[in-house]
């Protein structure tokens, strides 16, 4: 099981150690700091399944931290402040909070709180993880991939140049941007290296099904269900 990690950004410190107590004791990993400087640094120097961050903070507020943090990443933010005004909690979700909790708070509501964050967290790293087109499916965590449900074993180039087509269905892609995204800008080899790998994977991919992959004579190759080739 993996343990959730939260960052608790908050300046008074009885409540901080009540929060990093009982938080540990239902199972997540915390750290605590007490200014919003110290906490933007240790939010940047690991990675952070939630930040639980005070608005009334020293040296930079919560609201200062909350921008810095949203121009990174979508990391959950649920902000904790004394203030119970409808500005303040507006402000704090126009800027990118997840939640807002008004202190002071019931330790199980704030939990159900960060479980329902993390949770929606969680379904979107997943859905972020799949890609599919059709009845094909790509899973980026484990590298498997199937079509209508029959395992298909690429080799690591085949694989990152279905990436690229499941990232881009329905677009024709030349065989220049093709070889930019999956072999890299730096490569200086034939683009009839293309041709090959491309004709490698529709031998894999559309030999369960109906064709996926097809030719765009003269311009490249494109993903889709319809073929268009001229």
């Amino acid at each position: 099981m993996v343990v959730q990690k939260i960052l608790i950004i908050e300046d008074e410190p009885q409540i901080a150690r009540v929060l990093q107590l009982e938080l540990e004791f239902e199972g997540y990993t915390t750290k605590v700091t007490h200014t919003g400087t110290d906490g933007l640094i240790a939010y940047r120097e690991e990675q952070w399944d939630l930040v639980l961050l005070d608005v009334m903070l020293p040296e930079m507020n919560g609201f200062e931290v909350l921008q810095r943090i949203r121009k990174k990443d979508t990391t959950p933010v649920i902000l904790l402040t004394a203030k119970g005004l409808v500005e303040d909690k507006v402000t704090g979700l126009d800027l990118g909070a997840n939640d807002y909790v008004t202190k002071p708070f019931d330790f199980e509501e704030l939990l159900a709180r960060i479980r329902a964050a993390l949770r929606v967290t969680s379904t979107t790293q997943i859905q972020q993880d799949i890609l599919s087109f059709a009845d094909l499916s790509l899973n980026k965590q484990t590298r498997e991939v199937t079509r209508a449900g029959h395992a298909i074993h690429l080799t690591p180039r085949e694989y990152d140049l279905l990436v690229h087509f499941l990232k881009h269905p329905q677009h024709v892609q030349s065989r220049e941007q093709i070889l930019n995204a999956v072999w890299g800008y730096e490569y200086y080899g034939d683009t009839n290296v293309v041709d090959v790998y491309v004709r490698y994977l529709r031998q894999k991919i559309d030999a369960t099904g109906t064709p996926l992959l097809h030719t765009v004579r003269g311009v490249g190759y494109v993903l889709k269900v319809a073929s268009d080739e001229a």
